[in-house]
């Protein structure tokens, strides 16, 4: 075998595993179409609520305060869509615009379909700027209108934007299934929004909203349109579109929401809109903390950072609720953190780092966590009882040993499910005393 050089002093490659952040990102070569500027949008009000998750007002407006207290100074969630269809929608909306106008940092806007009838019901609530629903797909514009085709939904959306327009509102056009959907209709489409828009000044300019709507985007530019991601945003920015203007909305059907984000940003895209906790229609959409993880890391928001510790409230409320994340969620779910395998509970305790992706106690608020089962050994128990008293034993302490009996005793009767802390505690004060937690 050939020597293998050892080092003084290990390396940890801090530079992309820094102690006190999320992993950063070392760019070999930085790509010249990363944006300036990247935030996000929100969504729980809108298309969380369209997936299923039921809303009262008061339940609105606490998802809201969380989300301002997350995005804070840091103005990584600049805008929050709401529905205007039922009476607690529009109380929700303007209990948030009250707190808009009171200092809060994001700015509530609407959700309607592109159609005059809806165009009718916003004018007078106070926002400015709203969502509009366009259709992009053949799927969509060929079997949604009577007879259907293209021009006929073109035509129908054109008019819903020219009376946003003449409302002084500011049109945000969503392209429903745009990772589906012919250039032949989106680039003529977006040309013609651009026109109708031009003489109402740079205030009411429009913005694009690229929706992979059954997500079906890739993230390579490698591949042919309409599914390549990055190729889609590239054409759209060819046609004048800022990249602060263009929006890249996502759904997980095919587990590539986060990648197909991060390919959005780096082809040019400032905005990413999902939900915190990624809440959503079918499989969910963007999860916001997700994304905002990998975007700290390309070296956005470095003077001031989102609060990652007030989404332990966001996951409360929705088990509150009955809905709540599962338990594997990634960074949030119960057993994100939790390891019930003996090689990692001693790799925790000998050095933390080992199965820890970044300082989850310190970004998160959340803790490292061992469950015990047949698997997790004196390691695991050496962990608990050290994280939830306070104590150092050694693997040969005979109260330590007795306590181990007792548990492979449960796994050896046939016990399936893992033992928590609140089960364990009274079997260690038995054998250890009672040592205040």
């Amino acid at each position: 075998m050939r020597t293998i050089p050892d080092p003084e002093q290990p390396e940890y490659f801090l530079e992309s595993f820094p102690r006190d952040a999320f992993p950063a990102y070392v760019w070999t070569e930085r790509p010249a179409t990363l944006p300036a500027d990247v935030w996000m949008t929100e969504t729980t009000h809108r298309d969380g609520q369209q997936g299923g998750l039921p809303l009262t007002t008061e339940q609105s407006l606490r998802i809201y305060d969380i989300m301002c207290r997350f995005s804070g100074a840091s103005k990584a969630i600049r805008q929050a869509e709401f529905f205007v269809y039922r009476p607690s929608d529009r109380k929700a909306l303007e209990g948030a615009l009250e707190r808009y106008r009171a200092g809060a940092p994001i700015e509530p806007t609407t959700w309607i379909r592109a159609t005059a009838r809806d165009v009718a019901l916003i004018q007078s609530l106070g926002i400015r700027e709203t969502g509009m629903l366009a259709s992009s797909s053949d799927y969509h514009t060929f079997h949604k209108f009577k007879p259907g085709g293209r021009n006929q939904a073109a035509q129908t959306y054109l008019e819903a934007v020219r009376l946003t327009l003449e409302a002084g509102i500011r049109p945000r056009l969503h392209l429903e299934d745009a990772t589906r959907a012919p250039m032949d209709f989106i680039k003529p489409f977006i040309e013609a929004v651009q026109e109708l828009a031009a003489p109402y000044g740079n205030e009411l300019r429009p913005k694009i909203r690229v929706c992979d709507t059954m997500g079906l985007g890739l993230p390579y530019e490698d591949v042919a349109l309409p599914r390549s991601v990055p190729r889609l945003i590239k054409e759209i920015c060819t046609l004048g579109i800022q990249s602060e203007d263009l929006e890249f909305h996502p759904h997980n059907d095919t587990w590539l929401i986060v990648a197909n984000c991060l390919a959005a940003i780096r082809a040019g895209c400032s905005v990413i809109n999902g939900t915190l906790l990624g809440k959503g229609e079918r499989t969910g959409n963007a999860p916001l903390e997700g994304v905002l993880l990998h975007v700290l890391g390309m070296g956005y928001f470095q003077e001031q950072r989102p609060d990652f510790t007030v989404l332990n409230e966001l996951t409360e409320l929705y088990a509150e609720m009955g809905e709540p994340i599962p338990p594997k969620y990634p960074l949030y779910g119960k057993d994100a953190h939790r390891t019930r395998a003996g090689v990692h509970a001693d790799g925790l305790n000998k050095f933390w780092w080992m199965y820890a992706p970044f300082n989850v106690p310190q970004l998160l608020g959340r803790p490292l966590e061992v469950s015990l089962t047949k698997e997790s050994g004196l390691a695991g128990l050496i962990f608990v009882i050290r994280q939830h008293m306070g104590l150092e034993l050694a693997k040969d302490d005979p109260r330590l040993l007795a306590i181990h009996n007792w548990l492979i005793g449960e796994f050896d009767n046939g016990r399936q499910t893992s033992v928590e802390w609140e089960e364990l505690h009274p079997i260690v004060e038995q054998h250890l005393g009672n040592v205040p937690a």
